[in-house]
């Protein structure tokens, strides 16, 4: 017999469905901006970027030179606080 605060096998997995979906979502979107700001702004649109002046050259090799990198860190705080927000709305987080 089963109690009544246990979860129905079929919820369960339909959570752990959501779960997985989610986090797929939020990797696909962060893989996205990532090739966008590297292979984009740093390499495709570089001569789109070169007349807009920062740090003393144009912004297409400051993309490729640091702004990538920049850009990743940002990835990695929003991608950890995202999964962070998922795994209290699935009852995954850590406590």
């Amino acid at each position: 017999m089963s109690s009544h605060n246990e979860p129905a096998a079929g919820s369960v997995e339909e959570a752990r469905r959501k779960y997985w979906a989610a986090n797929i979502r939020v990797i696909a979107w962060s893989l996205a901006v990532w090739a966008i700001v590297s292979f984009g702004f740093g390499i495709l649109f570089r001569p789109l970027l070169s007349g807009i002046p920062i740090g003393g050259t144009d912004l297409g090799f400051w993309f490729a030179q640091q702004g990538s990198i920049l850009v990743f860190i940002v990835l990695i705080f929003n991608y950890a606080r995202v999964m962070n927000k998922l795994d209290r709305q699935y009852n995954l987080d850590e406590q």
